[in-house]
């Protein structure tokens, strides 16, 4: 059963310096940036506040006069390489994603070593379809920051949605991108276990090997399962167990877990499973 949860980013600035009055020792051009930075947050918290109620037009002319106070900036100090990454998120954020490409090339041109500039060059290239490419700049984000969950699990999605690229470029074996997505999730998963979509991606995974680890993934439901905060929660993981569970011909024990779901939300998705048992046996 594969998984709609979706990856949740927040929708603030990139924020890559601080939001404090005063910063001491601070050159005029990181004073600027902070205060840009303040101000979208400012603009983009407000804007997810009012939610359909926000006047777009309004919205418009502030983006396009936080913009112009980047494009200022950018001006007066060319080769700043943060505000270059900063107004590119901006620019993401807006749907101007060739714009925003544009801007984070530049920064990756004046400094290669800032992560969230690697990822996002990444994400252009994956939806460019060009996931060769794309997979440097994400293990480029991995080596500059380690412990962010997200790039693994960038590199874990890339691997499995363009698997059939890299198997032809004959440069990967199906072995290698099994393991590399595999141990990808897993990571992302360990860095942030109370991340519902790298964990829950995580136990997904076992699946989507050449040889499903059945075992795996059924311990990895359990784990899940015992961590969850809501019975619909439990329940869901009940379900993937389930399917596992059918895959392995285990069609008693799956049945004996499916009457444990009883969540209204979950009964279409129980049902799909049911209709996959053979008839119970007559008694």
């Amino acid at each position: 059963m594969r998984s709609s949860l979706p990856l949740f980013l927040a929708a603030l600035a990139l924020g890559l310096l601080p939001p404090a009055a005063a910063i001491a020792g601070e050159t005029l051009p990181e004073r600027t940036l902070r205060q840009i930075i303040d101000h979208e947050r400012t603009l983009l918290a407000d804007a997810a506040k009012q939610g359909d109620k926000l006047d777009q037009e309004a919205f418009r002319v502030q983006a396009q006069e936080l913009c112009h106070e980047y494009e200022l900036l950018l001006h007066d100090s060319p080769n700043y390489a943060l505000a270059f990454a900063d107004y590119g998120h901006l620019l993401y954020k807006l749907g101007m994603t060739r714009e925003a490409v544009g801007m984070m090339l530049k920064a990756d041109q004046i400094d290669p070593n800032i992560p969230l500039v690697k990822n996002q060059i990444g994400d252009y290239l994956t939806e460019e379809g060009k996931p060769l490419e794309a997979i440097n700049y994400f293990m480029d984000a991995i080596r500059l920051a380690p412990s962010e969950p997200l790039y693994h699990y960038q590199l874990g999605q890339l691997l499995y949605t363009d698997r059939d690229d890299f198997l032809k470029s004959g440069d990967w074996t199906r072995e290698q991108i099994d393991d590399g997505m595999h141990k990808a999730f897993q990571r992302a998963a360990e860095l942030a276990p109370d991340r519902i979509e790298f964990t829950f991606r995580y136990a997904e995974s076992f699946n989507d090997l050449a040889k499903p680890d059945w075992d795996g993934a059924l311990q990895a439901w359990a784990a899940l399962e015992e961590k969850a905060a809501t019975q619909l929660d439990r329940e869901t993981m009940r379900l993937e167990a389930a399917n596992v569970l059918i895959k392995q011909g285990k069609f008693a024990s799956a049945r004996l877990l499916l009457a444990t779901v009883a969540e209204p939300a979950l009964a279409v998705q129980k049902q799909k499973l049911v209709a996959q048992l053979p008839a119970a046996p007559a008694k």
